[in-house]
């Protein structure tokens, strides 16, 4: 159903019970992934120590691998780490966290995953202060000269995918919008829209 979709990645979460509560999955899975389809596989790791499982997600077939900001300490050590397994290199920003965190490392960057609800569980609502968070990065990111895209992670709906997009945003993670709703492939068809009108 979704590689006959309008979606143009997989977002797969990979959460490690530390740094988050909740337990996922590993890179066996990304690779029953990368084997299914022939879309972007972007691998958000809500993990600690990425840098040590980095290199196994890549050989599993991760086409987009992000890494908190929050769980490194040398987050450019692990930026160009990823950039030397010959992957897309993220950097994810929970709530709490501003995004003058990335100033110094913006321009190496390809994905910004803004987080707009607290990482580990499916199903929350969107904080709407992430709507500020959103103009500061296109702001950072347009003043850099960086070629980062925005993502918004968590809460996404139909409703609030317009302000969203508005605000800067061009990649949108929908779970359960769109896993929930009758028709999951309109559901899809009608976020690409919002995006790309």
């Amino acid at each position: 159903m979704l590689n006959n979709s309008q979606a143009d990645w997989y977002h797969l979460d990979v959460m490690d019970g530390r740094f988050v509560p909740n337990i996922s999955f590993g890179p066996m899975l990304i690779q029953f992934f990368r084997k299914a389809t022939n879309k972007t596989c972007d691998v958000h790791l809500m993990i600690e120590e990425p840098e040590r499982y980095a290199e196994a997600f890549q050989q599993a077939g991760a086409d987009i691998i992000t890494v908190h900001a929050e769980a490194c300490t040398h987050l450019h050590r692990n930026i160009q780490q990823l950039k030397s397994l010959g992957v897309k290199a993220g950097v994810a920003l929970n709530p709490h966290t501003p995004v003058s965190v990335i100033g110094e490392v913006i321009r190496d960057i390809d994905l910004v995953c803004l987080m707009s609800v607290n990482p580990g569980f499916g199903g929350q609502q969107f904080i709407p202060h992430t709507l500020i968070k959103i103009r500061e990065l296109r702001e950072l990111i347009n003043s850099s000269g960086s070629n980062a895209h925005i993502e918004i992670d968590g809460g996404v709906t139909l409703q609030n995918a317009p302000s969203i997009v508005a605000a800067g945003a061009d990649v949108l993670v929908a779970g359960n919008t769109v896993f929930k709703a009758a028709d999951p492939v309109a559901t899809i068809a009608q976020l690409k829209k919002v995006v790309a009108a």
